[in-house]
């Protein structure tokens, strides 16, 4: 059974910075799609970053320069940096997951994983 679950949220002001983690189980991470999404209130999820299997990385462009998505496959674990935080981060943030057998072509569509944690509440004050 698939399981994800975030942790490293919390609340922090502008300019600061956070470390997301997913820690993965159930499945061969290494064959795994993995994306971060987040969903603040009264608006879509959306699509933050994404790792293929090869380990290239796609950001959304709110996030380019900030934000960085890495993964620990000896640890089963997703991260994602946060760096330069503005309150327009805020948001509950999400992994995500798909079996792929390509080591590129991963999504950004949320419609597109197959599995997704709970989420962790990152809240960023001016």
């Amino acid at each position: 059974q698939v399981q994800l679950v975030e942790s490293g949220g919390g609340s922090v002001q502008a300019g600061g910075s956070l470390r997301l983690s997913c820690a993965a189980s159930g499945y061969t991470f290494s064959n795994y799609c993995m994306g971060w999404f987040r969903q603040a209130p009264g608006k879509e999820r959306e699509g933050v970053a994404r790792i293929d299997l090869g380990g290239s990385t796609n950001y959304a462009d709110s996030v380019k320069g900030r934000f960085t998505i890495s993964q620990d496959n000896a640890k089963n674990t997703l991260y994602l940096q946060m760096d330069s935080l503005t309150p327009e981060d805020t948001a509950m943030y999400y992994c995500a997951a798909r079996p792929s057998i390509y080591r590129s072509g991963c999504r950004d569509d949320k419609d597109w994983y197959n599995y997704w944690g709970q989420g962790t509440q990152v809240t960023v004050s001016s």
